[in-house]
């Protein structure tokens, strides 16, 4: 029956993560037609196409693979004589159509993460409220400090505070708190450690943060603080993957996550199908936050690239040679590719071992 469950709750997780492309695919499209540029198809998925329609001016399709899709719009990598084409757009409409994608994203990140929030009856604070016998942080910290800071990683909910111990690199750390009003920092905080079977150290945190009791102005609020800490996560972890903090065995490609919402849900059903429900819904807000993230980066084929671009060109007053341009992101779309096939080949490996 669990089995059941699972491949159901995964199925749903692959609808999910079709919205996910849906929603930001979306976004440029919305945002292009208001523009008054002439979108020529707008297809979920990759691959050959399994169902497909004209409307108007605009292809519809949805294609076999669900691993994305994309907003096909007149004048985008090539000139075009056409008025209504994309590069002939004015500069900052370009702009608003090129980040609206990643906007939707966050948005959608919003109301997954209000979903999952509803239930709870109390949010995790920040602030230490008790402290298992024989604490080693005592030493440091004491109760009702509220936690700031954690290595230098801004702490504003339970999801920092764990990010921040589940990342460090040493059971001693730096913390930042506020007691009684006044700003503390303490650079070596001592954690006992556990090694797990497979010979790993863990941190064990020993001390518990007071709740937060869930009424509509708490929802409100750590709905936009939990977003805003999942951001930062993000980006915390693609600058970690860029310094050589994280490892490749970290990073997931459609495999991995595919295995990630597997697990979330097989861990969620040993309670309740809502709980299974719940953490997949957290994972997918995660997605699409990562989604919207990482496509506003600075490189060639991702909507941060093409923003460059059109902010050179409002320095230079006049547009790259869109040749030369469609080359660069050319290029980068191939290096892109490689990297998830590499990724995914690695999810595979890591799946079987």
């Amino acid at each position: 029956m669990i089995e059941i469950e699972t491949a159901i709750l995964i199925i749903a997780g692959v609808l999910l993560f079709e919205l996910i492309v849906f929603v930001h695919e979306f976004g440029h499209f919305i945002t292009a037609k208001r523009s008054g540029v002439k979108v020529n198809e707008f297809a979920l998925g990759m691959g050959p196409k399994l169902i497909k329609f004209q409307k108007g001016e605009t292809l519809y399709s949805l294609r076999l693979f669900p691993i994305g899709g994309f907003c096909a719009m007149e004048g985008e990598d090539e000139e075009s004589s056409d008025n209504r084409a994309f590069g002939n757009k004015p500069v900052w409409k370009r702009m608003i159509i090129i980040v609206a994608g990643a906007f939707n994203n966050f948005i959608l990140g919003l109301i997954l993460i209000l979903i999952t929030l509803i239930p709870s009856e109390y949010y995790a604070s920040t602030t230490i409220a008790y402290f298992a016998e024989n604490a080693s942080t005592t030493q440091y910290l004491q109760l009702n400090d509220e936690i700031k800071y954690i290595n230098g990683y801004y702490i504003s909910t339970g999801m920092d505070l764990s990010f921040a111990l589940a990342t460090a690199q040493s059971h001693e750390m730096s913390f930042t708190v506020v007691r009684d009003g006044e700003w503390l920092t303490f650079d070596k905080v001592p954690f006992n450690v556990i090694t797990s079977d497979d010979g790993k150290e863990i941190i064990q945190r020993d001390f518990k943060v007071a709740g937060i009791k869930n009424n509509f102005g708490t929802l409100i609020s750590q709905t936009f603080k939990t977003t805003g800490s999942t951001i930062r996560m993000v980006w915390a972890s693609l600058i970690g993957l860029v310094t050589g903090r994280f490892g490749l065995n970290e990073v997931a490609g459609p495999i991995g996550m595919t295995s990630a919402i597997s697990q979330a849900a097989s861990a969620g059903l040993q309670t309740s199908i809502w709980n299974a429900l719940g953490n997949l819904i957290f994972i997918m807000a995660v997605i699409t936050v990562n989604l919207g993230v990482v496509n506003l980066l600075p490189l060639p084929a991702l909507d941060g690239g093409r923003f460059v671009f059109l902010v050179l060109e409002l320095i230079r007053r006049k547009p790259l040679n869109p040749e030369t341009e469609g080359k660069i992101h050319a290029v980068g779309l191939i290096l892109m590719l490689l990297f998830m096939v590499i990724v995914s080949i690695n999810d595979v490996i890591r799946l079987f071992s």
